[in-house]
């Protein structure tokens, strides 16, 4: 579970055995989750955020998106 980056409360990660799946990135705080694909940039699923909290979320992704497209790349050697 390659952890790639931290912010704040934030852990954005993904999990190794899903490179079967679009490239896309987990974020948990607590016990929250949500998932965003990579390309484009999209929200595809999530529990226990709020809506506003997923809208940050959006934002963070965004401007992170080529640091986690190359994390996922690189990990699965593509």
């Amino acid at each position: 579970m390659p952890t790639v980056l931290r912010h704040g409360p934030y852990r954005f990660f993904f999990y190794a055995n899903e490179n079967d799946e679009p490239a896309h990135i987990h974020v948990q705080r607590d016990h929250a989750l949500a998932k965003f694909w990579l390309k484009p940039v999209a929200y595809a699923s999530s529990s226990g955020f709020s809506a506003q909290e997923l809208s940050k979320l959006l934002e963070l992704v965004e401007e992170n998106r080529v640091t986690f497209e190359e994390a996922w790349d690189e990990f699965f050697d593509r």
